[in-house]
C-alpha cells in the first residue's frame, strides 16, 4: 500500500508546498497573462500535475492515472451533467420564444438593470443555489442576464459573484452537513458559525454587484433596494442557520428576499437613469402579454424550482438513491494511506464513485425541460435538435470541467492538497485569517464547497485545538472562507463561459481580484471572532 509524504522536498514542508502549489500557478498564468481558453489551462495545468505526482510525490504511474479517470468521471457526472441540463433548459425557452415574454415581463416590473441583477443573479440564483447547487443558479442566471441584453463578461461575472452568500448552505445544506460528517463537529453550531460569517458578506454583495454594473455612482441610485435586499438576506440567512438549521437556510431567504424586493419595485423605483446604460431591457410599454402567457413563459423555471426542490427533499433523494450505482474506483480505492497530521490518525483513502444517474439534480433539470417542452407544444424533432445543439455548445466546457477535476482529485489523492493544508496550518497565530484562505484553495481547486469541506475540515479541527482555538470558527471559515473560490475554480468558469459566450480567461482576470479582496474579508471577520468577539461563535 502506498503512503502519502506531505514533505517530499527536502522534508520540509515549507519547500515541498511551493512545489505543489505549481499547477495552480500554471493555471493562474494561463488564464490570467496568457487568457488561454479554461479547457486548454486545465489540461496544461493536469500535465503538470501529472509529473508533479510522479516525480515529486513519487506516485506510482497505476494510482496516478486512476485518480485522474477518477476525478474526470466526476466531472462529467454529476458536475456536467447538471451545468448540460441547465444550459438545455435556456435554450428551450429561446426556441419557444418564451424568454421574450419572460424578459418583458420582468422589464415591465423594473426596466433598470441594476434592479434585474438583484432579482435574478442574486435573490433567483440563491433559491436555485439552496435547492440544487452545483453550477446550476450561474448556468440558468447568466443565460437569463445575457438574453435580457447584458454585456456577457458583465452577466456572468456578476452571476459567479452573487454566487457566494448562498454556497455554503447550498444543495438543501450539503457543504455543512459534510463539514459535520467530516469533523464530528455539531451540526448545528457549524451552521449558526458560518450563518454569523457569512452575514456580513450577504449585506454587502448586493451592494458590490451593483458597483460593478454602474460604479458608485449607480450604487447611490438604487441604494434603498440593495439594503432591503442585502439585509433580508442576511437576516433571515442568519435566523434560520442558528434556529433551524443549513438544510432550509438559502430557500428560505432567497423566497423572502424575493418576495421583499418584488414588493418594494412595485412601490419604489430609482430616478436616476442609470440603469439603462447596459441595455438590460426595453423600458416599460403600454401593453404586453397577459398574465396567462406570462405564466407560461415562467413555466419552465416554475418546473426547474419544482424538480430541483423535490429532488433535494431528503425522503425523495432517499428514494432516488437506491438506484445509484455505487462501485470502488479500480486500481484506487483503498490503496493510498493518509497519515497524520493530514488526518487524527492513520485511514485508507477511499475511492467510490456513485453513479448517481436519477438522483442527481442534473436528471432533475432534464425532466423540467422534457416537461417544458412539452408544455410549449414543442416536437420531438426540435427538442432533440436543442439537444445536440446544446451538446455542441458544452463540449470544451465539459473538457475544462473533467480536466480541472482530475487535476483536483490527482492533487488530492498524491498528498498535494494536505501539503498546502499543513503549510497554512503552520501560520500560527494568523491562522483564523488563512483557514478561510485554506478553504478559498479547496474550492478553487475542487469547484465545490462540499468537496473543500471533505478534503480540509478535519484538518481544520485538527489545527484549531493544536492552537487552543475553537475547532467550530476554522472548520466553519474553511466552507465560508471557500465560497469565494468559487467564482475563480474553472468548474464555475466553464459554466458561465458556456451560459453566456464569454471568454473564461476574461472573465477570471473580471473575477480574480473580486475573489482575493472577499476572501480577505472573511478572513478578517474569522480573525475578529476568533480574537476579538469569540462569543460569536456557536
Amino acid at each position: 500500500m502506498w503512503q502519502h509524504n506531505y514533505a517530499p522536498v527536502a522534508q520540509s514542508i515549507g519547500w515541498s508546498a511551493l512545489c505543489a502549489a505549481v499547477p495552480m500557478f500554471v493555471l493562474l498564468y494561463l488564464l490570467a497573462i496568457r487568457r488561454k481558453p479554461a479547457w486548454f489551462a486545465a489540461l496544461v495545468s493536469l500535465g503538470v500535475a501529472l509529473l508533479l505526482a510522479g516525480l515529486v510525490y513519487h506516485m506510482p504511474p497505476a494510482l496516478i492515472f486512476s485518480s485522474v479517470l477518477y476525478g474526470m468521471a466526476f466531472g462529467l457526472l454529476p458536475i456536467g451533467w447538471i451545468t448540460f441540463n441547465a444550459i438545455l433548459l435556456y435554450r428551450l425557452t429561446l426556441e419557444t420564444g418564451q424568454f421574450e415574454v419572460i424578459k418583458d415581463s420582468v422589464a415591465r416590473l423594473t426596466g433598470d438593470c441594476r434592479l434585474q441583477a438583484l432579482l435574478i443573479a442574486f435573490a433567483f440564483g440563491a433559491f436555485i443555489e439552496g435547492a440544487a447547487g452545483s453550477g446550476v443558479p450561474v448556468a440558468v442566471c447568466a443565460a437569463m442576464l445575457t438574453g435580457m441584453g447584458f454585456n456577457r463578461l458583465k452577466a456572468a461575472g456578476i452571476c459567479l459573484l452573487a454566487n457566494t452568500s448562498p454556497v455554503a448552505f447550498g444543495g438543501i445544506g450539503l457543504p455543512i452537513i459534510t463539514l459535520a460528517k467530516t469533523t464530528d463537529l455539531p451540526l448545528l453550531s457549524l451552521s449558526a458559525t458560518a450563518g454569523r460569517i457569512c452575514a456580513p458578506l450577504s449585506v454587502c454583495v448586493p451592494a458590490y454587484m451593483v458597483v460593478l454594473i454602474s460604479g458608485w455612482k449607480g450604487l447611490r441610485g438604487v441604494l434603498p433596494a440593495v439594503l432591503v435586499c442585502g439585509l433580508t438576506f442576511a437576516t433571515v440567512q442568519v435566523t434560520v442557520s442558528n434556529l433551524i438549521g443549513p438544510e432550509l437556510t438559502d430557500i428560505l431567504s432567497a423566497i423572502a428576499t424575493l418576495l421583499a424586493l418584488v414588493l418594494f419595485i412595485r412601490i419604489w423605483q430609482p430616478k436616476d437613469g442609470l440603469g439603462a446604460h447596459e441595455g438590460a431591457a426595453a423600458p416599460l410599454v403600454s401593453a404586453g402579454p397577459g398574465l396567462p402567457a406570462v405564466a407560461r413563459a415562467w413555466l419552465p423555471y416554475v418546473l426547474l424550482a419544482g424538480c430541483v426542490l423535490c429532488w433535494g427533499m431528503p425522503a425523495v433523494k432517499t428514494q432516488l438513491l437506491r438506484s445509484s450505482i455505487i462501485f470502488p474506483w479500480p486500481a484506487l480505492h483503498g490503496l493510498i494511506m493518509r497519515l497524520p497530521p493530514a488526518v487524527p490518525v492513520a485511514a485508507t483513502y477511499d475511492a467510490k464513485y456513485s453513479l448517481d444517474w436519477l438522483a442527481s439534480p442534473g436528471t432533475a433539470c432534464l425532466i423540467a425541460s422534457v416537461l417544458a417542452a412539452a408544455f410549449a407544444g414543442l416536437s420531438p424533432r426540435r427538442f432533440i435538435a436543442v439537444f445536440f445543439g446544446t451538446l455542441r455548445q458544452m463540449a470544451l466546457p465539459l473538457v475544462a470541467i473533467a480536466s480541472v477535476l482530475g487535476l483536483a482529485f490527482l492533487m488530492n489523492y498524491c498528498g498535494a492538497t494536505s501539503t498546502l493544508g499543513l503549510a497554512f496550518a503552520a501560520t500560527g497565530v494568523f491562522y483564523p485569517f488563512f483557514s478561510a484562505v485554506l478553504g478559498w484553495v479547496g474550492v478553487f481547486l475542487t469547484g465545490s464547497d462540499a468537496s473543500s469541506n471533505a478534503l480540509f475540515g478535519n484538518m481544520q479541527a485538527t489545527a484549531a485545538r493544536s492552537l487552543g482555538l475553537n475547532p467550530v470558527l476554522t472548520a466553519a471559515a474553511n466552507s465560508t472562507g471557500g465560497v469565494m473560490g468559487k467564482m475563480i475554480s474553472v468548474q464555475s468558469l466553464a459554466v458561465a463561459a458556456a451560459a453566456t459566450g464569454a471568454q473564461e480567461a476574461q472573465l477570471f482576470r473580471f473575477t480574480f481580484w473580486h475573489s482575493v479582496l472577499l476572501v480577505s474579508l472573511i478572513g478578517g471577520v474569522v480573525t475578529l471572532y476568533a480574537y476579538v468577539i469569540p462569543w460569536m461563535v456557536a
